[in-house]
């Protein structure tokens, strides 16, 4: 077994659809985060990206998509951003970890959403769920699930959407648009989310906006930009942009307009989401790992994601424990105690007004 590493550009159409037919022969990559579409795209932009092709003699088994940082710290492509992460090989391969960090030139990978079936993926690596919603089975079944387990929140939303309609204006829906206008304003709006929450702004990173516009623009049978919006009156509510393969729709960056915020824009526009993406063929939609509240209303399961390192014997290797681990384990203390991670959101939200204020 050897491997050839490569910038996403020198990849040949036989090595993508190499690694497609291996992503889509396995339900443990079916997430557009591992498809080769969106390593290529942010290749394009990010020089740090590699991949490693794993051969096992003239067989290709795996690829393992990384960027490759200073020291040899390697992490997932567009770190910090993406939903699921690791390999994506053939089932049954053995991989040799330490092996595959020796060959790529890492003393350390470091992950916070690696998917399951991985051979980096070892007993000491904290897991985390990851709520899904199931379309498997079609909308009705869906809806008959809400009713029974999330009742009084799928009737308020109903209602609230017929008030929404009755104070505003006509509901429109438009799923998978194109259009690079509406998705600005969705930006704008997360935009404002996260300073309101005291969070760090993503979009103030031109190469973020630009990875954007460029995944819209992608549109394939495979893997494609889905940019989803509703309207009252014409006017902008709520949307949402994420990616999907041919039967799973990652959730991304859902947003709504703060003016219409007490009729729970965000679950109206969820809501018909899935029901258009359960029409256009999607049977899972991953809302990603995160304790958020409309997650545990509208979620029918759980998929499990990883978060740890796999690092080689070295002083890069310790460098970054040092650098790295602890406040990954107060993270991780902190999002696993309900009063510890209201705390820490409340206290974000007031640094959020406060910036704002002192920004004006």
């Amino acid at each position: 077994m050897h491997v050839t590493l490569a910038l996403p550009r020198e990849l040949g159409e036989a090595e993508v659809s190499r690694w497609r037919a291996l992503q889509e022969a396995d339900t443990a990559f079916d997430n557009p985060f591992l498809s080769p579409e969106f390593t290529l795209t942010v290749g394009e932009l990010r020089d740090l990206v590699r991949v490693a092709v794993i051969h096992d003699g003239p067989d290709i088994v795996g690829f393992f998509p990384f960027e490759r940082h200073p020291l040899g710290i390697g992490k997932p492509v567009a770190a910090g951003l993406t939903d699921a992460q690791g390999l994506v090989h053939l089932k049954d391969v053995h991989i040799d970890p330490l092996w595959l960090l020796k060959e790529c030139g890492l003393a350390v990978y470091e992950f916070d959403h690696l998917v399951s079936g991985q051979p980096l993926l070892h007993a000491r690596h904290e897991r985390h769920p990851s709520p899904i919603i199931d379309l498997r089975n079609g909308w009705h079944h869906y809806t008959e699930s809400l009713r029974r387990n999330s009742g009084k929140t799928y009737k308020t939303t109903l209602a609230k959407s017929r008030k929404l309609q009755r104070d505003a204006g006509p509901l429109r829906h438009d799923y998978a648009t194109t259009d690079l206008e509406p998705l600005r304003t969705l930006l704008g709006w997360k935009t404002d989310q996260y300073r309101r929450t005291g969070r760090a702004d993503r979009f103030a990173h031109p190469w973020i906006v630009e990875l954007v516009e460029r995944l819209l623009a992608t549109q394939s049978d495979s893997f494609a930009g889905v940019l989803d919006m509703i309207y009252v009156d014409d006017r902008p509510v709520a949307g949402h942009f994420g990616l999907r393969t041919r039967t799973t729709l990652a959730g991304w960056f859902p947003a709504y307009d703060t003016h219409f915020a007490k009729y729970s824009p965000g679950l109206i526009h969820h809501l018909a989401m899935a029901e258009r993406a359960s029409e256009a063929g999607i049977e899972i939609i991953d809302m990603g790992r995160g304790q958020k509240e409309y997650k545990d209303k509208l979620k029918t399961g759980e998929l499990e994601v990883a978060e740890g390192r796999v690092a080689r014997i070295g002083p890069a290797a310790g460098v970054h424990w040092v650098m790295r681990v602890p406040v990954r384990k107060t993270r991780a203390t902190v999002m696993a105690n309900p009063l510890l991670l209201k705390t820490a959101d409340k206290t974000l939200k007031t640094y959020g007004r406060l910036r704002t204020v002192l920004q004006r």
